[in-house]
Order: structure tokens, then sequence, then C-alpha cells
């Protein structure tokens, strides 16, 4: 046990530097969302993120918004674990044969008016995916979608403008 500690002492911290992002543009972002939220969702906005069959590098972005770097819940922002407590689908991946059935049932899940987000090329495009004996391609070949958040992956500022979007067309 000692020499482990001597190695950790030895070796000092090593972790990365937070990303380079411009608080300045988090924040006012965050905080025109919370407007946009507070106007048209009553102050908070509950969603449902559905893995379609991505690479998993979009959930990566989409969980960073939890971190305490960006801290989306403090704009009125949050994950649930149902689609019927649900605002709104998050939807990442191309839509792979196999989750189609599941991504159908979860979107009659979320009660209605339905909104439906698709992050990603492969859920905006499907992708280098595309369509094929298992895959659908893109999420609106399957469920109708409302706002596309193009990156491979986007960044978690993207998601948040992309958030914001949709709570700007809601009237």
């Amino acid at each position: 046990m000692l020499r482990i500690l001597r190695q950790i002492a030895r070796t000092g911290t090593l972790t990365e530097a937070p990303p380079a992002t411009d608080d300045a543009a988090l924040e006012a972002a965050g905080i025109e969302l919370r407007r946009a939220l507070e106007a048209r969702f009553r102050g908070s906005l509950a969603i449902r993120q559905v893995d379609a069959g991505s690479c998993n590098g979009c959930e990566l972005e989409i969980h960073a918004l939890a971190n305490p770097y960006y801290d989306l819940e403090r704009f009125g922002v949050h994950f649930v674990a149902s689609p019927r407590h649900a605002d709104v689908l998050l939807v990442t991946g191309p839509v792979s044969r196999h989750m189609e059935t599941a991504l159908r049932r979860a979107w009659r899940a979320t009660p209605a008016p339905k909104r439906v987000i698709a992050a990603g090329d492969c859920a905006c495009t499907g992708g280098i995916f595309g369509e094929s004996y298992a895959s659908c391609g893109a999420v609106e070949n399957v469920i109708p979608v409302d706002l596309r958040i193009p990156g491979c992956p986007p960044a978690p500022l993207e998601l948040l403008r992309g958030l914001l979007a949709l709570a700007g067309r809601e009237a």
C-alpha cells in the first residue's frame, strides 16, 4: 500500500483541461433558453433520450450537458426515464431495424404535442450507414422530426442551441 501511495505522490495529478468553450456564449444561450422555457413550457423541459443505433459519440456529448461544466439543469432542462413524462424525444443514431418498433412505441407514448429532435448526422441523414437491410436511415424515415441538430457528434453548446431553437418555435 505504501508503494502505491509513493507512486501517486510521484505521478501527481493527471487530468485534462476543461473544454475550450466560450463561457459567455454558454451563459447567454442558457439564460435565453430559461426565458423561453418559462414562457412556453412552464419553466422546465423534460427530455427522453433514445439511442436508435448510434456509435455513442452523440450520447457522450449529450451526457456532457449534465456535467458540472455545462449543468443543463440550472436552465430548467432535465432528462427523464420514460417517454410518458417527456416533452421532447431526443433521438441519436440511424434507426436500426431492431429499434424501429421501439422508437415508434416511445413516440406514441410521448404526450401531445409530440416534439422530436434528431441529434447528430446519423439521426439527421442516416450518416455513413444510410438505408440498408439493417438500417432505416434517418429518424424522419420512422417518425416525424421537428428539429435536426447536425454534427458528428454535435458539441454540447450546439445541442443547447438546438433546444433553444425548438423552444423558440413554440407559440
